[in-house]
């Protein structure tokens, strides 16, 4: 995104000659800002003191005798987003990640909940489901309301630094690879590969949350809480029963997140060729981005479920000496002598509803959250110029 906000900049301007761009910048300028203002005011506590200003708003008080004079060089300067302030950009990162990570998981769980326990392979009777909506109602309505939100703590915890090192990682091998691979241009495969790459970190942070999230969203499960969870775990299992899934979701995440960002990234090249801050093209890239990869990669999901669920009624047939279920090709095969080739799509409907918001949350959110972040560096900058100058 980086660099091609600074290649698709420099076209833009020339593209454009005379009274033309002048026009076509204030304009632009001007669109963005409102959405910003508008937007930013909700989050305006998390930040600081940071309102972006709307259209004709003057930018600073003091100076208001001179605004005027300057118009049209000011709506020239309005800040590219996607070009972040040297310094400053892995910080913006990495908070706008651990935001977008956050509201992501924490607004989807419920669904999140409905999509663990439609890929069990061998459910209560209890807690067979027909589809998502009947599962969620079920549940509310014989476990309790706050039923489906059981783990979302450890689920926060955890989403916050590994979004964190997600997105700043991917930023910076996106616009390293792309200069190396297709300098001054946007490259596919430098965007498929820095997401495998920041996947390795996301799962190392992620993983173990993961563990204990789907253990309390199963049927029955038989914690008290995520700190009873965790230490049921770990006495009856080992630390390593934290991480047996890692390899699983490794193999299941690099090919998602590879197909995930480049097709975001090719859908914002139709829809958003000029890499502006648009709401809308950033939750349609997203949305369509999550569901393509989710159901692509449905089987190596439910494989994952299982190996961190260790589904008791799974282990109890036919299992023999098997106390677990260990490694993705013993997942495998436990799936495929379950449920046939149909197992391994086991809640693939519940994981499309879930990725398909929870992608367009995570961008938007982000891209949010970035855009507001460096127009904020922008005026600090662009006030002490000013002030300079005074």
């Amino acid at each position: 995104m980086e660099a091609d906000g600074f290649v698709r900049r420099r076209r833009m301007t020339a593209e454009t000659t005379g009274n033309d761009s002048g026009v076509a910048g204030a304009s632009a300028g001007a669109e963005v800002r409102w959405l910003g203002g508008r937007f930013w005011g909700v989050s305006e506590s998390i930040v600081g003191s940071l309102t972006p200003r709307v259209g004709g708003e003057t930018e600073l008080q003091t100076v208001d005798f001179i605004r005027s004079a300057q118009d049209a060089q000011t709506e020239d300067t309005e800040p590219d987003y996607e070009g972040l302030p040297q310094g400053a950009s892995t910080s913006t990162h990495m908070l706008a990640g651990a935001v977008a990570g956050i509201m992501e998981h924490c607004l989807m769980f419920p669904i999140d909940c409905v999509k663990t326990r439609m890929q069990s392979l061998q459910p209560d009777p209890a807690a067979r489901y027909k589809n998502v909506m009947d599962a969620l109602r079920r549940i509310v309505a014989t476990e309790g309301v706050w039923r489906p939100m059981r783990g979302l703590n450890v689920t926060a915890i955890g989403a916050g630094p590994a979004h964190a090192l997600y997105f700043a990682s991917y930023e910076k091998l996106k616009k390293t690879l792309s200069d190396v691979i297709h300098p001054g241009a946007n490259s596919h495969l430098a965007n498929g590969t820095a997401g495998c790459a920041a996947t390795l970190l996301h799962d190392a942070v992620m993983n173990p949350a993961e563990v204990v999230k789907q253990r309390m969203q199963m049927y029955n499960s038989p914690y008290g809480g995520v700190m009873d969870c965790i230490r049921a775990v770990w006495q009856k299992e080992g630390p390593a029963a934290f991480y047996r899934s890692y390899t699983t979701q490794l193999t299941m995440n690099v090919p998602f997140q590879a197909l995930h960002f480049m097709t975001y990234e090719y859908l914002q090249e139709l829809l958003n060729p000029h890499r502006q801050y648009n709401p809308s093209s950033h939750m349609l890239s997203g949305a369509l981005a999550g569901a393509i990869a989710a159901a692509a990669t449905t089987p190596l999901d439910v494989c994952k479920t299982l190996l961190n669920t260790q589904e008791s009624l799974t282990l109890g047939q036919g299992q023999g000496a098997h106390r677990h279920i260990s490694g993705l090709a013993h997942a495998f095969r436990t799936v495929y002598r379950l449920g046939g080739l149909q197992g391994f799509f086991k809640g693939v409907q519940a994981r499309i509803i879930y990725q398909m918001p929870s992608t367009a949350i995570s961008w938007s959110v982000y891209e949010f959250f970035k855009y507001g972040l460096t127009k904020h560096q922008h005026n600090k900058r662009r006030a002490q110029h000013v002030e300079a100058e005074i």
